[in-house]
């Protein structure tokens, strides 16, 4: 890539692009046309979705993105720049992942300016995790910065949604969300408490009740009526409904669909009216009661909305206690705050359904939620600590201080979890998933023993151990985030190694042994 004098980046099937947006731009067309003959109808529909699909179209078709001796420049639909190589801080690619299998992810390249600000080029892009194209151009961009330019990292970047630089702002609006719903939730729970309470003291109109009471519906009227036929629907389809005979006192009532089961038509029924809603049906056979939304069932729901905010509150706040790393390093996963709010969950959520909507209104109550309080403390101390961001050589250390000195010392054979990222002879095919050391020389195993069978072993001679960082980005989501990667050179072909802290020690240490007193450790700070 050193001979490389200029970029140009066009999208692909740009043809097909074209014949898209002509077809949707003639479709909303013959729409506008239909609308200023006949007026809105449901065309109005059609157009919205053409109109869209035709600009999606020509924005992707005019894109274009190139660079050469002066700089990178890029074009879209309504906008174009320059920016000067000197200008450049670092380009880096941004990966989103499409589905759970990631089979398919998407690959677009960040453009990082000397200022800190952050553009996402139009071009080039990806939707495949292999794609010798897209490396390729994106290779040919950072020889241009490396020739033209100072590029702030010497390997490339790669964003995902596990690094520090993916940014925070999506899960602070989803957390403020979630917060703001349990809000409202929580307001609106005194007034189903007050409704339920009416509910239930509520008693039949009679003749002595006050004309007020009775206009607003206060009290019970209870109406005949005959079922004329029933309509009972799966839920997944439409509602179910009991219609009434002479539409008396009313056309129809929506009822479940084991309510309508149980109905006959012909049934004679009385209707409980309560301010002026059918409150009961009541037959020979069956009784059908109106679910009345409880307070209870509100002050669950608006802690379930505040345990889930929490999720999203906790990469938020791993983000800010990473800002200071790297853009593309891994951050610790967070899974230990989710054990906190499930650990919460479990003593808040049954406070919350025995005694709403004041909790804290008798002794057994208070200290219930005390002694909670005091656990999930404990449960978000033991989070923060899990998910603390220690150097390299003090990651290590501190594991392997946890060890007894007997694990340490104990002879035969140790399989150690630790996989090579690369395929090697030693590793074909990424088979390897495990590391034996003792009772031979290092082998490479894909099982956790006992037992070398199918064990592969390492060359130490041709193994040079550069460097210890962290995880990135361009090492895969199937790398934990808690381990390290130790970046090894075998025999000139770079090779990567990751496992947990103290386990890769006890490897590189290993492999230092075994060869030349060039193998020697470098420990990134």
């Amino acid at each position: 890539m050193t001979d490389v004098r200029e970029v140009i980046c066009r999208p692909l099937h740009a043809r097909a692009l074209w014949i898209f947006a002509a077809l949707a731009a003639a479709g909303v067309g013959l729409v506008a046309v239909r609308m200023v003959y006949e007026g809105p109808d449901a065309w109005l529909g059609l157009g919205l979705p053409l109109s869209l699909v035709a600009v999606l179209s020509l924005r992707a078709v005019t894109a274009r993105v190139s660079a050469d001796a002066y700089g990178l420049h890029s074009r879209t639909l309504l906008r174009r720049r320059s920016v000067p190589w000197h200008d450049v801080a670092d380009l880096r690619v941004r990966l989103k992942y499409a589905n759970t299998s990631r089979v398919q992810d998407t690959r677009r390249v960040i453009l990082v300016l000397r200022d800190g600000r952050k553009r996402l080029l139009p071009l080039p892009q990806s939707w495949s995790p292999d794609d010798p194209d897209f490396d390729a151009t994106v290779g040919a961009l950072r020889a241009l910065h490396h020739r033209y330019g100072v590029p702030e990292s010497s390997h490339l970047p790669v964003v995902s949604y596990r690094t520090s630089g993916s940014g925070w702002a999506g899960s602070l609006a989803l957390s403020a969300l979630l917060l703001a719903c349990a809000g409202l939730v929580a307001w609106w729970a005194p007034s189903l408490g007050s409704d339920e309470r009416a509910w239930k003291s509520a008693r039949p109109c009679t003749a002595g009740t006050p004309v007020a009471e009775r206009e607003e519906g206060e009290c019970l009227t209870t109406l005949p009526a005959v079922i004329a036929r029933t309509d009972a629907n799966r839920p997944a389809k439409k509602p179910s409904w009991l219609y009434f005979a002479d539409h008396r006192p009313r056309e129809r009532l929506a009822v479940s669909y084991e309510d309508a089961e149980e109905f006959r038509p012909g049934d004679r029924v009385e209707l409980t009216i309560w301010r002026r809603e059918v409150m009961e049906v009541a037959g020979e056979r069956h009784v059908w009661r109106k679910h009345l939304p409880a307070a209870r069932d509100a002050v669950i729901g608006a802690a379930v909305l505040a345990l889930a905010a929490g999720h999203p509150g906790a990469r938020v706040l791993l983000r800010l206690r990473g800002r200071r790393l790297p853009d593309d390093e891994v951050l610790p996963s967070v899974l230990p705050f989710t054990a906190a709010l499930v650990g919460t969950a479990l003593w808040l959520l049954p406070l919350c359904y025995l005694s709403p909507p004041t909790p804290l209104d008798s002794p057994v109550t208070i200290t219930w939620a005390a002694a909670g309080s005091l656990a999930t403390l404990g449960l978000l101390t033991w989070a923060w600590h899990a998910t603390r961001m220690r150097p390299h050589g003090q990651a290590a250390a501190a594991e392997e201080s946890a060890e007894s000195e007997g694990q340490e010392e104990q002879r035969g054979e140790v399989f150690l979890a630790a996989r090579f990222l690369e395929h090697t002879d030693y590793n074909p095919y990424h088979f390897g998933t495990h590391i034996v050391l003792g009772g031979g020389p290092p082998a490479v195993t894909p099982h956790p023993g006992p037992g070398r069978f199918a064990a592969k072993r390492i060359p130490l001679e041709r193994i040079t151990v550069n460097g210890v960082r962290r995880v990135r980005g361009s090492d895969g989501d199937t790398v934990p985030s808690s381990w390290h990667i130790a970046e090894l050179d075998d025999a000139g072909t770079p090779v990567r190694l990751a496992a947990a802290p103290a386990d890769l020690t006890r490897v590189i240490r290993e492999l230092s042994s075994g060869g030349t007193p060039a193998h020697t450790v470098n420990q990134e700070s």
